[in-house]
């Protein structure tokens, strides 16, 4: 009898216990819905696109359309500009970052491989990075010239298309073509060694969605290597240390 009167008085505090925790969560998210719905500036609704709750009490992450993120008060009268960071034990967190490395991760991963020029190996896959390329870019080159040992180190490379100075630049003709090619890759790595394409432009490819893509996502130049859990890398990393990023031993 005791026993269960001891069971029965153990789950009557775990609920007892539980039920402010997931009031204050259930307050949480209403006050975040609530603050999506309310912001505002000079009288004008902000494109939101998404609003969360930070461990920083009394603020909330907001995410807009454009792909900017700021931090604001329940009520949306306080603005703050900027990355958010713990002070943990082992050092400071960028907590901002780490959002966005999951938000880019996820994104990506709504790419079909049929939209995509991927290079892999005979050998099995261990990794894959995402790369914003242009064939214009000599960095971009650069890299396309470790492909073959990335590939050698079961590092599949998938590209996308990011021409760095706009829709109207040769780069996005270029990858226009490179996309409309029966061949794909053989064009990209004919573009790399800046051979001349000759084939059309004018097939229905994703290089503008995929320029679009890359400016949400921060992309400000190529070539832009986004690691699988969402890490971007701005520019050329030597095949071996790329490797190593990805906390593969060679």
């Amino acid at each position: 009898m005791k026993n269960s009167f001891g069971m029965l008085l153990s789950g009557l505090l775990a609920v007892t216990l539980a039920t402010p925790l997931l009031a204050q969560a259930d307050s949480r998210e209403a006050a975040a819905e609530r603050l999506a719905e309310r912001l505002a500036v000079n009288g004008q609704p902000m494109p939101v696109e998404g609003v969360r709750a930070t461990p920083l009490e009394g603020f909330f992450e907001v995410r807009l359309a454009t792909g900017e993120r700021f931090y604001s008060d329940a009520e949306g009268e306080y603005f703050l500009v900027g990355d958010l960071y713990e002070n943990a034990s082992g050092g400071l967190v960028n907590l901002t970052e780490q959002g966005r490395n999951g938000e880019r991760a996820e994104r990506l991963a709504e790419v079909p491989e049929s939209e995509r020029v991927i290079f892999r190996g005979a050998g099995e896959s261990r990794a894959e990075v995402l790369v914003f390329t242009d064939p214009t870019c000599p960095y971009c080159r650069q890299l396309h010239e470790e492909v073959p040992r990335l590939n050698e180190l079961g590092i599949e490379v998938h590209y996308l298309a990011f021409p760095r100075t706009g829709m109207n630049a040769q780069g996005a003709r270029s990858m226009q073509q490179i996309w409309c090619a029966d061949n794909a890759a053989e064009a990209m790595s004919a573009a790399k060694r800046q051979e001349t394409l000759s084939g059309s432009a004018n097939c229905d490819n994703p290089v503008e969605s995929q320029y679009h893509l890359g400016l949400e996502l921060g992309v400000q130049g190529t070539p832009a290597i986004v690691l699988p859990d969402g890490r971007l890398v701005p520019g050329y990393v030597p095949a071996e240390r790329l490797a190593a990023m990805l906390g593969l031993d060679g």
